[in-house]
């Protein structure tokens, strides 16, 4: 590609490269999200079609409100697994349609705290808004999510270990031995596979999908707020807030620009937010900037948004074919154990990386503590069922991950030696890759 095929800003200008390859580019894009993103509603009992629906129109608000420089995706977060699972637990993988609205504007309200922030560093500057959220915080906390949710993944395994395996196996292989694209679509791939390997074992039940229709409606569903569910879930957006950060991060070291700067911290935050917002309203999942199109841009050098706002088309485009929403309704649960074990797994090693590559120093007391404090609250009070109080006549149950939350900022905020500090200048990308979840 040639240089007067760049766009004015540096970015690849893929419509010099006709229409017909800028849909096929945006078609790879969607695949490359499609598995992460219905695997949220598979767990928590969302619906898929809305799940795809609100990430094609979270993207497409993200955009608009990014000035539509930053090539972003935005899929299913898996970070409010624990928050979902907490006040929307699912019963023997029947999803608890009474609780789901509830726990949806609990992910409401974490938009909104996108949205305050967004105004903070707006007002105030990125740097002295993040001080309180250093990686000391936000890792501990990102591998809490992870080792809350591994009970869940083996007890669904348990209804067939050889299928959760082959699920397992197979994400393994292709993410290790895989090359190109295969190496970026892992899970899915592992779904696929194992999805086969369950019909003929026969444990797929697909006599009723010929009662579907090829084209129908998403199943939207309004949100309601229960101060428990909101206080349960909100404090999941302090750590969210930080896979952002690493993901624009990302994005901009892929590109070549500094996003924090330009369009800026506060327009990426506030594009985040409101698409959480817009989807949770609905029913949808929280949404969040995703790595695996990342790695579609640093493959095919192609970076102009346009591609990934096709993308976002393709997924509003599937949305409206109930058949499809159907079939992937039916995998079974052990299918989604084997998923789940490398998942969860890995949602507490990038905590652990996170703090790693952050170099924070464990040779400090304040540290130790503040990481301590975090893991034993949440952990301990997961397991004991977090803490209720009534106030008002109102009922109000914190769970342990939000608990953990609460005692890990206020802790970061009052013991001395916070010597955090978050950069904004260019060349400072790479700092914040890992907070991806």
């Amino acid at each position: 590609m040639t240089e007067k095929e760049t766009l004015a800003d540096g970015i690849y200008d893929a419509s010099s490269l006709g229409m017909p390859k800028m849909l096929i580019l945006g078609l790879q894009h969607t695949f490359a999200m499609f598995g992460a993103t219905i695997l949220v509603p598979i767990l928590t009992g969302l619906d898929v079609s809305v799940t795809l629906l609100m990430a094609g129109l979270g993207t497409l608000l993200f955009h608009l409100l990014t000035k539509c420089k930053v090539p972003a995706f935005l899929g299913s977060s898996f970070a409010f697994l624990g928050g979902y699972a907490a006040v929307a637990p699912m019963v023997d993988g029947t999803p608890n349609e009474e609780m789901l609205p509830y726990a949806c504007g609990g992910v409401f309200a974490a938009g909104i705290i996108y949205v305050i922030m967004a105004a903070l560093i707006k007002a105030f500057g990125a740097r002295r808004v993040m001080r309180f959220f250093p990686p000391v915080v936000t890792g501990p906390i990102i591998i809490s999510i992870g080792l809350i949710l591994a009970p869940t993944a083996i007890t669904n395994c348990q209804t067939n270990w050889p299928l959760a395996l082959i699920a397992l196996l197979s994400i393994i292989i292709f993410n290790i031995w895989g090359k190109g694209m295969v190496k970026i679509i892992p899970i899915i791939l592992g779904v696929i596979i194992s999805y086969i390997a369950a019909i003929f074992m026969g444990e797929v039940d697909l006599s009723a999908i010929s009662e579907e229709a090829i084209i129908g409606l998403p199943h939207l569903t309004v949100m309601k707020f229960d101060i428990s569910a909101i206080i349960t879930i909100m404090p999941i957006a302090l750590a969210t807030m930080m896979e952002h950060i690493g993901d624009i991060s990302a994005i901009g070291a892929t590109t070549g620009k500094n996003y924090i700067s330009n369009p800026g911290l506060h327009r990426t935050l506030l594009g985040d937010g409101l698409a959480t917002c817009l989807s949770s309203a609905f029913g949808g999942p929280a949404n969040t900037t995703y790595g695996e199109n990342t790695g579609v841009l640093a493959l095919t050098k192609i970076y102009d948004p346009r591609v990934v706002r096709i993308a976002a088309c393709f997924a509003i485009l599937l949305s409206f074919i109930p058949k499809i929403s159907f079939a992937i309704s039916s995998i079974p649960a052990a299918v989604i154990g084997g998923v789940s074990l490398i998942l969860y797994g890995m949602i507490s090693a990038i905590g652990i990386r996170n703090v790693v590559e952050n170099q924070v120093d464990f040779t400090k007391s304040r540290n130790t503590i503040i990481a301590a404090l975090i893991l034993v609250c949440a952990l301990g009070f997961n397991a004991a069922g977090g803490i209720s109080f009534t106030i008002a006549g109102a009922t109000i149950t914190l769970s342990g991950l939000a608990i953990a939350a609460i005692v890990g900022i206020v802790a970061n905020a009052i013991l001395p030696g916070n010597d955090y500090e978050f950069s904004e200048e260019e060349g400072t990308e790479e700092k914040f890759q890992t907070f991806k979840l």
